[in-house]
């Protein structure tokens, strides 16, 4: 069960890394092309939630990897279903129906990181 989460964890780190970085690195008229929610959003919020999605990403691994307060990496797990909650149904509310799936599935592996981790 161990390294299903380890690699569950890994999976799901990768995704809040990559996705909060380019979020934090690109300005918000490059991410309208893919993000059409982003419209909605003023690019201080935007940013802001690339590093909340690269700090998710990095206190799923970190802390269980380097054994220095261990509870951070369920509570980082909970924190990214939150993210991802929202943004499912932030996808929903936009009716952007084939938007829904990738966090739906994101939001299920955090949360089955999250129980296997307390």
């Amino acid at each position: 069960m161990n390294i299903l989460l380890w690699i569950v964890a890994g999976v799901l780190a990768a995704m809040f890394l990559l996705a909060g970085a380019m979020k934090v690195a690109t300005p918000k008229e490059k991410l309208l092309g893919t993000m059409k929610w982003a419209k909605t959003w003023p690019e201080p919020r935007l940013k802001a939630l690339g590093a909340v999605e690269v700090l998710g990403a990095i206190g799923l691994i970190l802390p269980r990897a380097l054994n220095i307060a261990p509870v951070l990496t369920p509570i980082a797990a909970v924190g990214c279903a939150i993210v991802m909650f929202g943004a499912t149904i932030t996808h929903f509310r936009m009716k952007d129906y084939t938007g829904i799936a990738m966090p739906a599935v994101l939001l299920i592996l955090a949360i089955v990181v999250a129980a296997g981790r307390f």
